[in-house]
C-alpha cells in the first residue's frame, strides 16, 4: 500500500499499523461460515453472563478467571505458549516465586487485540489501566474497558473528564494484584513497539517491579490496529478452527528511588503533571521496549500516537473512496 509509505518506520520499514490480511478461506469457506455461526451466539452469551452478571457476584479470583477462560474457549484460544526469562519449560511451577507479575508489581505488555487484555485478566488478575503519551498519570479501567480501548480511536490527550492517577496510588489501594500497563497507548498489528508512555515509571515506589509482557496471536489477522474494526475481528477469530497464543514475561526491571540528572520531556500539548523524565527513568523505558521488543521479536520504531491518528485518517478517507 504505497499510499502509506508515510507510515512505515524510517530506520526499519516496519507499518505497524496497517492491518494483517486474513489468509483465503478458499474451499475452507463453508466450514469458516459455519464456525462463525455456530460460535457467534455462543461468545455473545458467555460475554454477556459474565460482564452483566457474574462479575458483579462473589464468585472469587478463580471464578472470574474460570469465566474468563470460558470466553476465551469459545473461538478455540487455549493453545498458549508460555515462557519466562530465566525459567527452564516445565519448570515454571517449581521456579515462578518472583518471575511472574503479582502483587506491588506492573505489567507492562503490548497492545494488539482485545485477546490481550482477556489473557492477562483470566491469568494475573490485574487492575487495568489507560497510558497517554504526554502524562505521567494513569487512568484507571475496568477490563470491559479494556477491551473496548483494543478497538478506539488513537488519543493523545485524556478525555476532559478522565480520572488520572498515580501508579503508586493504585499499588497501595490494591496491594494484592498487579497493575496492568499498555504504554504504547494504543494499539499495532505486532510488527513492532511503539515509543513508550512515561506513566510505567512515574512515582514507583523504590525496587517495584516492572515485568513486560509480550502477548502475540497467530494468525496475526485478529489484531486490531485500525479502530472499530469489530466485524473483521470477529470474523477472523470465531470462523478459524483455532488460533495460538505466545506469551512471553521478561525478567523484571526494578523502578529507582531518587532522580539525578534530568532531560526533557515533550508536554507540546498534554497534561503538564511534568515536565521531565531523568536519565534513569529514560533508561528503565528503554529497557522496558527493548524487552518488549526482545520478546515479540520485533523492532522498536518511531512511530506514535500522534502518527496512527494521521493514519487513521487516511485510512478512513481511503475507504470512503
Amino acid at each position: 500500500m504505497e499510499k502509506f509509505s508515510q507510515f512505515r518506520d524510517r530506520g526499519s520499514g516496519i507499518a505497524p499499523f496497517l492491518p494483517v490480511p486474513p489468509q483465503p478461506s478458499g474451499y475452507a469457506l463453508p466450514l469458516h461460515v459455519f464456525l462463525f455461526c455456530f460460535r457467534l451466539p455462543l461468545l455473545v452469551t458467555v460475554c454477556v453472563a459474565y460482564f452483566a452478571i457474574l462479575q458483579w457476584f462473589p464468585i472469587g479470583s478463580l471464578g472470574k478467571k474460570a469465566s474468563l477462560w470460558c470466553i476465551l474457549g469459545v473461538p478455540s484460544l487455549w493453545w498458549i505458549d508460555l515462557q519466562v526469562d530465566g525459567v527452564k519449560r516445565g519448570s515454571l511451577a517449581k521456579q515462578h516465586g518472583g518471575r511472574l507479575p503479582e502483587g506491588k508489581s506492573i505489567i507492562a505488555s503490548s497492545f494488539t487485540s482485545p485477546i490481550d487484555a482477556i489473557y492477562l485478566a483470566a491469568v494475573f488478575d490485574p487492575v487495568f489501566t489507560a497510558s497517554y503519551p504526554n502524562t505521567r498519570k494513569v487512568e484507571r479501567i475496568s477490563l470491559f474497558h479494556a477491551i473496548l480501548r483494543a478497538f478506539a480511536q488513537p488519543q493523545v490527550l485524556p478525555p476532559p473528564n478522565a480520572r488520572l492517577v498515580e501508579l503508586s496510588d493504585l499499588i497501595a489501594r490494591y496491594p494484592n494484584r498487579p497493575i496492568a500497563v499498555f504504554p504504547e497507548c494504543t494499539t499495532t498489528n505486532g510488527r513492532g513497539i511503539l515509543p513508550l508512555s512515561p506513566s510505567i515509571v512515574a512515582n514507583l515506589p523504590a525496587g517495584t517491579k516492572i515485568f513486560p509482557v509480550s502477548v502475540r496471536q497467530t494468525p496475526a489477522d485478529i489484531t486490531t490496529p485500525v479502530p472499530a474494526s469489530y466485524f473483521t475481528f470477529l470474523w477472523n477469530l470465531l470462523s478459524r478452527p483455532t488460533h495460538f497464543i505466545r506469551v512471553r514475561v521478561a525478567e523484571a526491571v526494578e523502578s529507582i528511588s531518587q532522580p539525578s540528572t534530568s532531560t526533557p520531556l515533550d508536554f507540546s500539548s498534554g497534561d503538564r503533571d511534568s515536565t521531565q523524565l531523568t536519565k534513569e527513568e529514560q533508561a528503565i523505558i528503554d529497557r522496558v521496549g527493548e524487552a518488549l521488543a526482545r520478546l515479540g521479536r520485533v523492532k522498536r520504531v518511531g512511530l506514535g500516537v500522534r502518527e496512527k491518528q494521521e493514519f487513521v485518517k487516511l485510512w478512513n478517507r481511503t475507504k470512503r473512496a
